[in-house]
Order: structure tokens, then sequence, then C-alpha cells
């Protein structure tokens, strides 16, 4: 049988088993809830617990305690006594911030670990085949799926960049699963698969949320960007086509964010973007791995941030990001998922983790990142390269409460060391056992309590068996 058949006929088999619990996942594993709607923000305080706040000022705190109320941070210590205040004992977990993830294409979550070993199955043309025959709910069923990966992973902030916005409503869709989980995101509308180069992307999907954002914001938690083509991608695009969506983002006051120097293969093409005064604070670029050390410079000067993914440019072969090059520079950075249907997994410790493991490989030493740093480019640092280091990615008081609780009361977790090193090398998704975004408590006791995680895993089946139906594919 060949390789193409067989993995036709796995898949064929998974959707056979949609409404049967034989088919075990992490996510298949959590106790269904009611769904519907969103935990109410709870005052609380977590006590005895490690804080690693990310703070490099308040560092971390063997013993620490904090005092959530109102979705924000009121107090970080090692005493704290709010009188009312709910208290939850934290001994033997790790408190950190939640994850940030900075690019993370969601709405094909539902084609995960479909690229395959041979051209016709590799990534391109599996999310341009499948992508171009998604309905609108396609699209809501694979971001909540993996925003309810994400907050089981202990990511609190997501960067959906989806460029497949077929119209208003696949656009539409993206924020409304976005919305529904209590996840913080920013939605980057972007363009169709299967566009031509030759054609400009339409603008009402991006002007019709823009008109209305605060009805889709989530009363704050969601913000809204564009997903930006650029200059390049098969080829050259033409001024006539790129500039006037660059234009209409900056009008809208939306930040972009681009895919650029995405391998090593693709050179040049950071400097013609900062000729063309296309960089700038309010510009994410994505890869950059063919970036020389005077483009590097450039990036600098202008103030644009950049989101790299190990996992995945390792994966399609694009090449090693240049994560230490970018940081001693002062280059705002995060790291991100970027692609299920390449990585299979959203495990964004599992990526910092490998982030670290690349600069060491690429020194020739052992010591090159440390630990720590790799948990700032999934913390704080993630969270300035957003736009957002005043709001969340570290404990402090003041700033919204985003956070996490690792459970050290596991085999694969069971001797602390350095709790940096703990973190980084040995969480998996399991271990996370509490969820915090802006106060309101996502995942308790090691089990999502505002998303029905069976129904999730359950539409997704639906859809991808739809989604092949119409691309003619078995």
């Amino acid at each position: 049988m060949c390789d193409l058949c067989s993995r036709r006929g796995f898949i064929r088999g998974a959707g056979a088993l949609a409404a049967s619990s034989l088919f075990g996942s992490p996510l298949m594993a959590q106790a269904p809830s009611g769904g519907g709607s969103l935990p109410a923000r709870e005052e609380f305080v977590i006590r005895n617990a490690y804080l690693m706040t990310m703070d490099t000022d308040l560092g971390d705190i063997a013993r620490g305690a904090i005092h959530v109320k109102d979705g924000a941070i009121v107090a970080v210590g090692a005493e704290i006594a709010p009188p009312g205040a709910r208290s939850v004992d934290g001994t033997g977990m790790i408190v950190m911030p939640g994850l940030v993830d900075t690019h993370w294409h969601m709405w094909n979550t539902l084609f995960r670990s479909f690229a395959g070993e041979k051209p016709e199955e590799g990534y391109f043309p599996t999310v341009a085949r499948f992508g171009q025959q998604m309905t609108a709910d396609d699209v809501f069923v694979s971001t909540h799926l993996s925003a309810a990966e994400a907050i089981n992973s202990g990511i609190t902030f997501v960067h959906s960049w989806c460029h497949n916005v077929r119209s208003p409503a696949h656009a539409e869709a993206d924020v409304r699963a976005l919305g529904e989980t209590g996840i913080r995101a920013r939605h980057s509308c972007g363009w169709p698969q299967g566009l031509p180069d030759t054609e400009r992307a339409d603008q009402k999907p991006i002007e019709g949320l823009a008109k209305n954002w605060k009805a889709w914001s989530a009363d704050g938690l969601l913000t809204l960007g564009m997903a930006w083509r650029g200059q390049f991608r098969a080829g050259p695009i033409k001024p006539e086509v790129y500039q006037p969506e660059f234009d209409n983002a900056r009008k809208l006051g939306l930040p972009i964010t681009v895919h650029v120097a995405s391998s090593t293969r693709l050179v040049n093409q950071i400097e013609p973007l900062y000729e063309a005064n296309l960089l700038g604070k309010d510009v994410q670029l994505i890869h950059t791995i063919a970036t020389s050390p005077a483009e590097l410079d450039m990036m600098k000067e202008s103030g644009c941030a950049v989101s790299v993914s190990p996992g995945s440019e390792l994966r399609i072969g694009f090449g090693f990001p240049q994560t230490l090059e970018m940081l001693s520079r002062g280059i705002p950075l995060g790291i991100s998922v970027d692609t299920e249907a390449l990585v299979g997994s959203s495990s964004l410790f599992a990526v910092l983790k490998l982030a670290r493991m690349v600069e060491n490989a690429k020194a020739g030493s052992e010591f090159k990142m440390p630990a720590r740093r790799a948990l700032e480019l999934g913390t704080i640092e993630g969270a300035r390269s957003m736009g957002l280091g005043e709001k969340i990615g570290s404990l402090k008081s003041g700033k919204r409460a985003d956070l996490i609780m690792i459970n050290t009361d596991a085999l694969n977790m069971a001797v602390m060391t350095d709790p940096a090193h703990l973190v980084l090398e040995c969480t998996e998704p399991e271990n996370v056992d509490t969820v915090v975004v802006d106060g309101r408590v996502l995942k308790r006791g090691g089990k999502l309590v505002a998303i029905d995680a069976h129904k999730v895993v359950a539409d997704a089946r639906v859809a991808l068996a739809g989604v092949r139906e119409r691309a003619k594919w078995r």
C-alpha cells in the first residue's frame, strides 16, 4: 500500500471515531463543561507557591503569595492577607505569567500534522487546497480547537494569524471563536488562500471589523491587526497590490504583520521594506531567517518586532532562527507555535525549549542561552513584542491577571532543582494545573472549566470530514 493511501486510511479511520472516547488525546481527557458563557472574574489569593514573577525587580519568591481582584494583580509578595479573598493553597505549585504566543495560524489547526513526506503533501499545497474549501463555520471550529489547546497548555495570549479570510463571515468566525473561549488574543485579518498575488485582498472584512470592533473585542481581551502579504511571496508582488493594503492598515490605525525572509533562500527581503518606509513600531516581521547583519540593524532602527517559530522553521527546512542575534540588538522578539499542520502540537514550552537548544547548538555551547532567558521569550519578551509589556507578561501589581499554576507533584516534575530549568525542560500541558486569564479561571485542577473539550474535538472531526469531502480527498 502506498504511503499516501496509508495516511488517508488512517485519517478516515480517525474520523469514524468522532463519537468514540477510544481515540485518546489530552483534550479528550478533559471533563465536559456546560460551555456557553465565561466564568466570572474571581478575587483570590494564591499562597505558599513558588512565584516566578519574570519581573527583574521582584525576581522569584520561594514561598510567595499573589492577590487577584477584578481581573488585575493587586499585590505580589511573601505575605498577603486581604479580607474576604478566597485562599488558594499553592503548595507544590510554580506560579508564573501565562505564556504568550506571537504568531499562530489557528484557522488551519483542523489539518493537524497533514504536512507529509512528499511535495504534494507539503504544508503549502495542503493549506491552499483545503483552505479554499473552508466555510466560516470550519474556521470557527479550527480556531476554537486551537484556543482550547492553548489554554490547556498554559498559553494565555495568542496571535491568530488568519490568512484564509474568504469573506467577512470567515473573519468574524475567527474572532468569535477567540472571544468565546476567554483567551486574550489578537486577530490579524488576512487574505484568502488561493488569491493570486496579482490581486488586492478584499478590505471589507477588516474594515467591517474595525468599524464595529468594540462589539467584537470581548471587553478589551481581543485586539485587531492586519496580516499583510508584503512585497514577496512566491515572487515579487507589485506595489499597486501591496501598497494599498499596507496603507489601509495604517489608515485604520492597526498593527501590521508580515512573513518575510522566511528561508535561507529568500535573501534581500528586509532592505526593500526599509527603503520603502514599510517598517516601524507598528510592524511585526515573521521568521526573518535570511537576514544580514545590516538588515538586523535596519530592523532595530525602525523599531519593528519579530516573531520566530523554531519548531516549524526546522520542520519545514527554512533554517535556524537568529534569536540571540536579534536579542543582542534589543529587537523585540517573541516565540510562536506557527501552525499545527506542520508541528502537530500547541505546546509553547516545547518550542521555547527547542529555541534554547538551537542557540546552544549554533554556538557549540551548553550554556549559550540560559533557561530563564528562554522562558522570558515566552512571557515578558513576547508580551513586549506584541505591544503588551505594560499589561501582561510578568506578575506585578497593576498588571492584568494572566497567570498559570504548574503542579510539580508529578513523575516528570518530581525532583525540583533549578525552577527555570524544571519549567522549561520538563513541563507538559498536563502539568499545567490552573490557567487564569484576566482574573477568570479557565482551567482548574487540570481540567478546562469553560470549554466542553469533547464537543470541541467532535466538532473538529465533523468539520474536517466536510472539508475533505469538498476537496475530494480520500
